[in-house]
């Protein structure tokens, strides 16, 4: 039987809607906050103890959200942190935010996180419900793994039940956009799902904006981040020309970023990491084969970023004039990308297993990261001092946090392999070699 729906705009416009969110990690736990702090009850539903635990504590592991944000929620009688989904029948408001990683040997979609949540969505899904997918996926996964489970349940989406898909754009650390300034694509499986879903969303962020169907809004994700991993690489590749040419890189992307049309500045690195740029484009790839049409671009951009870290090592020998075998080499910066805590296919780290693989002596300083597991050894991570610097035979700097003493690094190391551009940008110092 189909529902009042104009209810439901009312709850959810009001911020009277109760809100749950399944998968409280650097996409569902701000997005919690979000909801929470806009006044609507909500329910964080995750299979991990070990963050609900630090939830209910007041303790927060994502950059974006404050122990004291996370201290009052949890003292809240509005919010209920969970790993029961039974909760998520009493909400108004499903999302579903769970990663969605590939395989590591074939690339192609890992869909076990996502199916998982669906399942526990579509079984205690209920009559005048709004659920919503924001972990990336392929065009057409909504309606032919989500709405299908629903169907199975006797619910007739657009009627019974609405849902719509919109791409998380989650940048963490990023200080000038969050998610309430960050324009939010919403596309629903009908059009009232859309409306549905925009008058949500429109409550939370600064601006909605609707597109034609949930394909669309996948789509528009995959896009995003093709768009992001493909310019990559191409400057990857110009920075190897670049060093065979004897042409400083830097200097020629400043140049060309001086022109007002037409092109975008990206800067290249040892690859590319964190939980979307590497794997969103074998989303579209995967897609496109199972219609007959090659990604041959897509495939090689990420083929050229995952051999980064290679390249990365062959400078390094390079600069040392020697093998690696036997080397000191500091890592400066080890996180997959500046001032988080994360390292989720961070490039960088694949550098250190490179270097620990051939027998190098491996240090490193983050101060974001305090421990990490380097091919079964775990180190910590070294206080930067003077007598560090000079005791290394190379100096790697990869992930540029702020707040690290670049001078100290440049005055007191005796070889400095700077892949970032941080040291002494657009001039020559002797003992910096530049990517």
């Amino acid at each position: 039987m189909a529902v009042d729906s104009a209810d439901l705009s009312r709850r959810v416009t009001g911020r009277q809607a109760s809100v749950g969110v399944v998968g409280l990690g650097y996409v569902g736990l701000p997005l919690l906050v979000r909801a929470a702090t806009a006044g609507h009850p909500t329910v964080g539903l995750d299979v991990d103890r070990w963050k609900l635990g630090q939830l209910r504590r007041g303790l927060s592991y994502v950059e974006d959200v404050s122990d004291a944000v996370m201290t009052a929620l949890a003292a809240s009688d509005d919010v209920t942190l969970t790993e029961d989904a039974v909760a998520l029948a009493d909400v108004d408001v499903v999302h579903i935010c769970v990663q969605t990683p590939v395989h590591k040997a074939t690339k192609e979609p890992n869909l076990e996180f996502l199916l998982s949540a669906m399942d526990d969505v579509a079984l205690h899904a209920r009559a005048g419900q709004l659920i919503i997918v924001e972990s990336t996926t392929y065009p057409g996964a909504t309606e032919e793994l989500l709405c299908a489970r629903l169907s199975d349940r006797g619910l007739v989406v657009g009627e019974d039940v609405f849902v719509a898909f919109s791409p998380e754009r989650v940048d963490p650390a990023n200080k000038t956009h969050d998610l309430s300034n960050t324009p939010k694509v919403v596309g629903g499986v009908t059009e009232r799902c859309t409306d549905l879903a925009c008058a949500y969303y429109g409550a939370l962020v600064e601006t909605v904006v609707p597109v034609s169907s949930t394909s669309t809004a996948e789509m528009v994700k995959l896009l995003e981040n093709t768009f992001r991993a493909v310019n990559i690489a191409l400057v990857n590749e110009i920075a190897q020309v670049c060093h065979a040419l004897d042409i400083d890189v830097w200097e020629v992307i400043d140049a060309a970023a001086t022109k007002p049309f037409g092109f975008m500045p990206h800067f290249p690195g040892a690859g590319v990491g964190g939980d979307c740029i590497p794997a969103d484009p074998h989303y579209l790839a995967w897609k496109a084969r199972m219609r007959g049409v090659p990604c041959r671009l897509t495939e090689l951009a990420q083929q050229i970023n995952r051999d980064m870290p290679e390249y990365v090592v062959q400078r390094v020998s390079d600069a040392l004039g020697r093998p690696v075998d036997g080397a000191s080499i500091l890592l400066v910066g080890v996180a997959y990308k500046p001032d988080v805590q994360d390292m989720r296919e961070s490039p960088s780290w694949e550098v250190a297993k490179r270097l620990h693989g051939r027998r190098a002596r491996v240090a490193y300083h983050d101060p974001h990261i305090p421990e990490a597991r380097l091919n079964g050894a775990v180190l910590k991570s070294e206080a930067l001092s003077p007598g560090l610097l000079r005791d290394a035979d190379c100096v790697l700097v990869l992930t540029p946090h702020g707040g690290i003493d670049y001078d100290m690094i440049q005055t007191h190391s005796r070889l400095v392999v700077d892949t970032k551009n941080v040291l002494a940008p657009g001039g020559v110092t002797e003992g910096v070699v530049r990517l």
